[in-house]
């Protein structure tokens, strides 16, 4: 049988997505306490995807039809995302007295926030490792909430576009000028 580059490439980003998921597991987690939820998309579901960002950038942020078109050069898309919920520590990281006015007033705690950007960065060091061109996005973790693709548990989302491609698609992407 021969496989073309082109399928080959696909099969490969869709196995480094899986190892990325395993990174992300496996990644420390405060109080040995597991909030990350995982998933993959590609095809159809990523369609519906960046169909959806690129509604939200009509709305005047224009960075979502960017991440959108970026996303659409990719074979697969993983997101990850957690939960909030305070851990009990009472540290005062999140800016809160302790856990019970954390909760009180619907701040994240910081552990759960930290816990995620851990596991974000070990998939993606995980992609680095494949040598699978990547990128983490906060508008695709935005539209992942709001199209539910998580539980409801889930209220703060990354996602990492990958691709296999002769040029990196991420590489000249136009900048997005934050307003002052």
């Amino acid at each position: 049988m021969i496989y073309t580059s082109e399928e080959s490439e696909k099969q490969a980003a869709v196995q480094t997505a899986n190892m990325m998921l395993a990174a992300a597991r496996t990644a420390p987690k405060a109080c040995g306490v597991d909030l990350i939820e995982s998933i993959i998309l590609d095809c159809e579901d990523k369609a519906r995807l960046t169909a959806t960002m690129r509604e939200m950038g009509e709305g005047g942020k224009t960075f979502f039809i960017r991440d959108a078109a970026n996303i659409d050069a990719c074979h697969c898309v993983v997101i990850i995302g957690t939960s909030v919920e305070p851990r009990g520590l009472n540290c005062g990281l999140c800016g809160a007295d302790d856990c019970a006015a954390a909760s009180k007033d619907g701040v994240s705690c910081a552990m759960s926030v930290n816990d995620l950007g851990i596991a974000v960065g070990s998939a993606a060091a995980k992609a680095m490792d494949c040598r699978m061109d990547n990128r983490i996005m906060f508008s695709v973790g935005m539209v992942a909430l709001k199209l539910k693709l998580f539980s409801d548990n889930v209220k703060i989302c990354f996602g990492i576009g990958l691709a296999a491609t002769g040029k990196n698609v991420f590489f000249d992407r136009p900048a997005f000028n934050c307003p002052s």
